[in-house]
């Protein structure tokens, strides 16, 4: 079964490689087959689907273990850069994983997967009588978005410019699960999530889209991290993701295609 980590307290920096490799590492054997363990960071859009590609990976390929790390693609990408021990990185947005390869932090290119755009969540009763984009601007209305500099946040921006609408949120998170948690609970009276967000909380949000959404599509990229020690099994676990097998799943979710 895929281990789960939400996030890293503790960012070490990855060991040096040896003369031996380290346990969890392991190469293909001469039949090809992959074994070993990898920590894959995948932003917090991701929990889901990944949870069950990486379920469906390790049953496909015994002998593998797959941990996974989700968090806002930002949180992830300073945790890699500061040396934490990550072997795939699946981001929400380009830029970030830009950033990695701009510091010569990845094994080979990246490969887009995925695209993902906002939506509107509200309670199922929607309090606020929320109907549009601009109706999130309305005095008195509980708004929550993502931080700025996490992607959701940067579409949210986008969408508001694109819009003319300025939104005055009460909160901003750094991560879009944490927005959904707030509708979810009643803290907000309406979020800014991604559309595959509000098909994954089934009736515990009602989604309102919006024609202001189609400015602001989030393309998601995956790469192998460059200090892995098990880049075989890394590159096996993509090609899952951005083969047959794996878009089907992200399909179901929502997701559109790269």
């Amino acid at each position: 079964m895929a281990a789960l980590m939400l996030g890293l307290a503790a960012c070490a920096p990855a060991a040096t490689s040896t003369a031996t490799q380290p346990a969890g590492s392991q190469s293909p054997d001469a039949a090809g087959h992959v074994s070993g363990t990898i920590t894959v960071f995948a932003a917090a859009s991701l929990k889901a689907t990944f949870t069950q590609l990486a379920s469906d990976f390790e049953a496909k390929n015994p002998g593998t273990e797959l941990v996974l790390s989700f968090a806002g693609s930002s949180d992830l990408a300073t945790q890699i850069t500061q040396g934490a021990p990550a072997d795939v990185f699946a981001s929400a947005d380009t830029m970030h994983m830009t950033k990695l390869a701009d510091a010569k932090l990845l094994d080979g290119t990246a490969k887009n997967f995925a695209t993902n755009v906002l939506e509107i969540a509200v309670p199922p009763s929607n309090p606020a009588s929320i109907a549009s984009f601009a109706d999130l601007a309305r005095p008195g209305v509980k708004v929550v978005v993502c931080a700025s500099q996490v992607p959701c946040g940067a579409a949210a921006d986008t969408v508001e410019k694109a819009a003319g609408v300025t939104l005055s949120p009460v909160s901003e998170e750094t991560s879009v699960t944490d927005v959904l948690g707030k509708v979810i609970s009643g803290e907000a009276d309406a979020g800014l999530v991604y559309v595959t967000d509000v098909k994954g909380a089934g009736g515990k949000v009602k989604g309102i889209p919006f024609d202001e959404s189609g400015k602001a599509v989030n393309t998601y990229p995956i790469a192998t991290v460059g200090s892995s020690r098990n880049k075989e099994l890394a590159a096996a676990f993509i090609a899952m993701v951005t083969g047959a097998d794996g878009q089907k799943t992200l399909s179901a979710a929502g997701f559109g295609a790269p």
